[in-house]
């Protein structure tokens, strides 16, 4: 049997006190009982609405090899005949576990984090690094205070490459993460008006990200968006940080993984980059120029980490969008086929851009249309108003023929636009939803955005059991 972790060192590590007997190991890392797997180590921890020693009982009964508990919470558990790891704090046993992860590791390790893009970036390295190795990455949007450690903890010895986002809201938040991370690349994709009403301009909010280039490994490498307008601050900052390495990617002229001649297209991109001076030409198979700027910081750090450019190059020709984030499906109409463009799972200014920038590229069918299906984006503060009344152009850009907004902050845009776009507003998404089902007709394509708050994604749901979908649609061929 091959253990992630031993229990013993499991018990040196977070200098916890066994009960019982443990198992010689465990096979992986679990903090929800719905997901935990037989011989999984379950971790209660204590969250914002539940204690995980409440599930104690959950686990065992789904398996549990064993539970690593707080001192505090023993008596309660006191019938439990289950192995036990006593520690005082289980979040803090679980950080404990992530930094000895990290000490036995000889992976090279990437942390990426971005106002728009890390989610997305971090899969694409997921996808292309398994090409040339082992990779551990972080689940889903695994990236605060405790995402960050679970998947550290959760990496395996024989990892070659770890891949690790790194997300805040706040300042003083990614400093912590990225020092248990200690990665050997350290990625900003970009810095725009995200989680903007925690800070007070966009500076403070690049500030905030730079803090990602504080936990570099000696030797390291920044590596920063050269069309970033923060592109010298973040640089300064990196070096203030005492980064060794800077490189840039983007399209400016100065960047050292460079775009070329890009062929953006419905399905995918094309172009011709430079690599550290060398020419390459790929393809990736998600569209959308943001996807080619993803893809340049992807090139970068996999060519700092000495991967095969040659295996990894041709992996992103297989890249496939997220659900929620670009994900493609055909759906079946009784008269012909709608295109779904599910962009529901998070939304500030410049994502919101990005994904108009898609619609307008997606061609729709015979007498089809653009249908834009956009909802609020949050943690906006006192500038909310106006960039939700700044979308009015790039609306217009996007050649959107029919707009359905919900949400009380999309109530200024509707009075933004010109008359010719057909718009419906409603507050909220269940007054909105049945409407967009019933408006869609064959040959449409529909692009539905916004905040994960705002709950968009109920009308993909909708959308998708009207109209059941085939596979979600690939990269073109």
């Amino acid at each position: 049997m091959s253990w992630l972790w031993t229990s013993s060192d499991m018990v040196e590590a977070m200098g916890g006190r066994p009960i019982g007997t443990l198992p010689e190991g465990i096979t992986g890392i679990s903090i929800d009982t719905r997901t935990l797997k037989p011989g999984e180590a379950f971790f209660a921890i204590r969250g914002e609405q539940f204690d995980g020693h409440d599930f104690a009982t959950a686990a065992m009964a789904a398996g549990a090899g064993l539970i690593v508990v707080a001192e505090a919470k023993l008596p309660a558990l006191g019938k439990l005949k289950v192995p036990m790891i006593v520690v005082d704090d289980v979040l803090e046993g679980l950080v404990r576990l992530g930094i000895a992860a990290r000490a036995r590791s000889e992976a090279q390790i990437i942390a990426v984090t971005g106002s728009v893009g890390k989610t997305t970036t971090k899969e694409a390295l997921r996808h292309v690094l398994s090409a040339v190795g082992r990779v551990h990455a972080s689940a889903a949007s695994f990236n605060n205070h405790w995402g960050v450690p679970l998947t550290l903890a959760r990496m395996p010895a024989d990892t070659d490459y770890g891949v690790f986002e790194i997300g805040m809201n706040h300042a003083d938040e990614i400093r912590p993460l990225v020092k248990m991370v200690r990665p050997h690349v350290a990625i900003i994709t970009l810095v725009a008006p995200a989680h903007l009403g925690y800070f007070k301009d966009l500076e403070e909010i690049a500030t905030a990200k730079a803090e990602i280039f504080e936990g570099v490994v000696p030797g390291g490498y920044a590596l920063i968006n050269r069309d970033d307008p923060h592109f010298e601050l973040l640089e300064q900052l990196a070096r203030q940080a005492g980064v060794e390495h800077i490189r840039t990617f983007g399209e400016n002229a100065a960047a050292d993984y460079r775009a070329g001649e890009t062929k953006l297209l419905p399905d995918c991109s094309c172009m011709t980059a430079w690599l550290a001076g060398q020419e390459v030409v790929v393809k990736i198979g998600a569209p959308g120029r943001h996807i080619v700027q993803n893809a340049l910081a992807v090139l970068g750090s996999a060519h700092l980490v000495g991967a095969d450019m040659a295996k990894v190059a041709m992996a992103l020709a297989t890249l496939r969008p997220e659900a929620g984030r670009g994900a493609r499906h055909r759906l079946h109409h009784p008269d012909g086929a709608i295109t779904l463009i599910d962009e529901s799972y998070n939304a500030n200014p410049a994502s919101m851009r990005a994904a108009l920038e898609l619609l307008h590229a997606a061609q729709p069918g015979a007498r089809g249309r653009r249908i834009a299906v956009l909802g609020d984006m949050l943690e906006l503060g006192d500038h909310a108003a106006k960039l939700h009344q700044d979308l009015a152009e790039p609306i217009s850009g996007a050649g959107v023929n029919t707009l359905f907004i919900g949400g009380p902050e999309m109530s200024v845009l509707a009075s933004a636009l010109p008359v010719e776009i057909q718009t419906e507003y409603r507050q909220s998404v269940e007054e909105l939803q049945p409407l967009v089902v019933k408006a869609v007709r064959p040959g449409d394509v529909v692009m539905v955005k916004s905040s994960k708050g705002i709950g968009f994604s109920k009308i993909v749901r909708a959308l998708m059991a009207k109209y059941p979908p085939a596979e979600p649609l690939g990269p073109a061929e």
